[in-house]
């Protein structure tokens, strides 16, 4: 309850310190009967920016910084509302992305994105002796028929342990 007190009366400090936005009331000055002018009228001069209806434009930039790894690009150019420009940058990942894009009126803004990995894949080499073929037979299967057995039971090559009693 109390920062709601201390809340209000910050509000009110700041608003009677001309701080906070509040709307000013004015009142008409009073009018004196022939009295002379104050101020003499001056003419002001506002520079305004020019519209080009046409806008023009090219620029490109590119970061290859070898210590950090920090490897970026991008190309850009204008031709009144038609936009076209294309950037790259490496990934966490190990990859380069390209982007491709436009932007125009009729068809907003599009982007088509590659990514290829910085690292070409190094294929295994090739082994230059041929492993021995193996050959397995099976009995044919007609389409109703019970599935043959291809391999025998596993056969036991141990004996039971024997158990003597000593007393």
């Amino acid at each position: 309850m109390a920062f709601k007190f201390v809340f209000a009366f910050a509000l009110v400090a700041v608003a009677s310190a001309g701080y906070a936005p509040i709307a000013q009331v004015y009142q008409p000055a009073p009018v004196a009967v022939h009295a002379a002018p104050l101020a003499v009228a001056q003419k002001v001069i506002v520079k305004s920016e020019e519209y080009d209806p046409h806008p023009q434009y090219k620029f490109s930039y590119g970061v290859d910084d070898k210590l950090t790894g920090d490897s970026k690009s991008q190309v850009e150019e204008r031709d009144g509302d038609v936009v076209r420009g294309e950037y790259s940058l490496i990934d966490a990942d190990g990859y380069k992305r390209t982007v491709q894009y436009t932007a125009d009126p009729h068809n907003g803004f599009n982007a088509v994105v590659h990514r290829e990995p910085l690292v070409k894949a190094v294929a295994a080499p090739v082994a230059h002796y041929a492993a021995p073929a193996v050959v397995k037979t099976v009995a044919p299967v007609t389409h109703y028929s019970a599935p043959v057995a291809q391999y025998a039971a596993p056969v036991a090559h141990y004996a039971a342990p024997a158990v003597a009693y000593h007393h």
